[in-house]
Parts: C-alpha cells; sequence; structure tokens
C-alpha cells in the first residue's frame, strides 16, 4: 500500500512539473495583475445631497485587513444622515399634499413655509 500512494505522489509531482513547464514555454500565462496602490480613496460628496452614484462610486483605501474602517464608518454615517433627511422631507411633502387634497390650504402653507425655510430656499411669493 505504501508503494502505491509513493507512486501516486511522484506521479502527481511528475505531471504538474510538466504542466509547469509546458505553460511557461508556450507563454500562455499572463502572470500576475498589478495590485492597485493604496490612496485611490474616493469619498461621498460633502457639499450636496447624495445621489445613488455617489455610492457606485465610492472607495476605501485596503488596510492590512481589508478596507480602513474609519473611512467606511464615515461613509455610512453620511449615507444613513442622507437617508433620515430625505425619508423626513418625503414625510413632509406627503403631508402638505394630504393637507391640499383636504382643503386645509392654512396648514399646506404653514408646511411649506416650514419646509421652505429648513431647506434655506425661502420663496417669496
Amino acid at each position: 500500500m505504501g508503494e502505491v500512494l509513493l507512486l501516486l505522489v511522484v506521479a502527481l509531482t511528475v505531471a504538474a512539473v510538466v504542466f509547469g513547464v509546458t505553460v511557461l514555454v508556450s507563454g500562455r500565462d499572463p502572470g500576475l495583475v498589478p495590485a492597485e496602490p493604496d490612496g485611490r480613496a474616493v469619498p461621498l460628496p460633502g457639499t450636496r445631497p447624495l445621489e445613488e452614484s455617489d455610492i457606485a462610486e465610492v472607495r476605501f483605501d485596503t488596510a492590512l485587513r481589508g478596507y480602513r474602517m474609519a473611512q467606511v464608518d464615515q461613509a455610512m454615517r453620511r449615507a444613513a444622515y442622507d437617508i433620515g433627511y430625505k425619508s423626513e422631507l418625503i414625510g413632509v411633502l406627503e403631508a402638505e399634499v394630504a393637507a391640499l387634497r383636504e382643503g386645509r390650504t392654512a396648514d399646506a402653507e404653514a408646511l411649506r413655509r416650514a419646509r421652505e425655510e429648513a431647506a434655506g430656499t425661502r420663496s417669496e411669493t
């Protein structure tokens, strides 16, 4: 039994060597792909509301054990804030529409003024 196992190991070793030499001689092995260097982080924009493409384009630097946690945490906090803000804005807009549909124009106007003041886009009408 020991001789058969030894013969099998030798046969596999010879096959691996022959395969390796064949690949090297034929030149079909492209080699290692160059790794992208660290420092190519693309943070989320801080001057405007987030868009779908911002999330797709965000990149983080890598560290020894994966992505840099501080960058990931900052991006997650920024995305959570933006999602929360937009959810609140949707709620206010829905309340404004409901007030208009029910004929409560004074309530709708008060909601519109509060929304515009909070956004800093107060229009004089």
